[in-house]
């Protein structure tokens, strides 16, 4: 079966948070979640081009139920700001989808002094989904979707390097953030198997696809035109681990063609050190003690 937006199910009464909604792969899930009937909280750290992308979705489905809140991630206490705003307009949380991100920049720390690309890709989510359990652990069926990438082959989990403590290789920074989001999902759905809850942890990346997060890598840039597929085709695998009732804790979607690189979703395997529990129980435990933030599911 090729899998397409066709196959979205009906998405009415449901409550969906996407982070970096206001471009690119988080605007296409975004769109497709509101068309569908979700209410879809569009989490953005520039809330102008957040409101813009809603009423871009509102013009194209004037029912969509949208809206925006702000969200930067590379802040803990903006963090904790947006996590006290949802949780007190809203009583239910069916879906989270850890979409934002930043890929190859220069060095550079988030504003608590963690490398930028670990520290926003990896630390943010984390804190976001902690301090967001509570409300997902009572929606029974909920979904918590983290997005990675192919690059997460090239990541190695190092203890003492998770910060580029020792060198900075702006790909290796990012394979290392991308290999993370794997190490949490793949725990955190141990962990909520282990208590018996009735929640699903999957993850998904877009293959090559032409997005602003590119805005560092030139070869990329500059390849786009004759490989990568746009975002429109990029989020599919995204919102197949979000909404495919087939779905199960743990799965993982990418296109299905040649290495990944394009075409309709369909389940993967990640690397073998993306199955490491004793790497995953590693991370999970550095991870709230670096954000302060004791995570029990």
């Amino acid at each position: 079966m090729r899998w397409s937006y066709e196959h979205i199910p009906d998405q009415s009464g449901k409550t969906a948070i996407v982070t970096g909604a206001n471009g690119g792969l988080g605007c296409e899930t975004a769109k497709a979640l509101a068309a569908r009937g979700a209410r879809v909280v569009m989490a953005c750290r520039n809330l102008k081009k957040g409101l813009e992308a809603a009423a871009a979705i509102r013009k194209d489905y004037p029912d969509a139920k949208t809206e925006v809140l702000e969200l930067d991630l590379a802040d803990l206490s903006s963090i904790r700001n947006f996590v006290t705003a949802f949780t007190g307009m809203n009583g239910r949380l069916d879906l989270l989808v850890n979409n934002a991100g930043v890929m190859i920049p220069p060095y550079g720390q988030t504003k608590d002094g963690f490398e930028l690309q670990f520290g926003t890709n990896h630390l943010g989510h984390f804190a976001v989904t902690a301090l967001l359990f509570v409300k997902l652990r009572v929606t029974e069926h909920s979904r918590i979707i983290s997005i990675s990438s192919i690059a997460h082959r090239a990541g190695r989990f190092d203890p003492a390097n998770l910060h580029a403590e020792n060198k900075y290789k702006r790909m290796g920074a990012y394979g290392i953030s991308k290999l993370a989001n794997l190490l949490f999902t793949y725990e955190l759905q141990r962990r909520i198997d282990t208590a018996g809850l009735k929640m699903i942890a999957a993850a998904a990346h877009p293959g090559w696809t032409a997005t602003g997060l590119q805005r560092y890598a030139g070869l990329y840039r500059y390849l786009n035109p004759l490989f990568a597929q746009k975002p429109l085709m990029g989020a599919l695998p995204t919102l197949r681990a979000a909404t495919d009732p087939h779905v199960r804790g743990g799965d993982y979607y990418g296109p299905g063609t040649f290495m990944e690189l394009r075409g309709n979703p369909v389940k993967v395997k990640s690397s073998k050190q993306s199955y490491d529990r004793e790497a995953a129980a590693l991370l999970w435990e550095m991870s709230e003690k670096m954000t302060g933030i004791s995570f029990k599911v």
